[in-house]
């Protein structure tokens, strides 16, 4: 779930390492923040799809069907 507390500390993070820099723990847990988020955002597209009667297609064999 997409918390307050979670988008503060993804733009807190975003700030401070435009002003001066993170720490390696800091780089690190700016990255699961980011993919924890981007996880989020992206299930809610496909629920919103899928409510407006969009389903997604089934991944293939790459093939082309021609």
């Amino acid at each position: 779930m997409i918390t307050k507390e979670l988008v503060d500390r993804i733009n807190y993070l975003a700030r401070k390492q435009r002003d001066g820099g993170l720490t390696e723990e800091e780089k690190k847990e700016q990255k699961v923040l980011r993919e924890t988020y981007l996880k989020h955002i992206r299930t809610q597209v496909v629920e919103t799809l899928e409510a407006a009667g969009f389903k997604p297609k089934k991944k293939d064999d790459g093939r082309c069907g021609c």
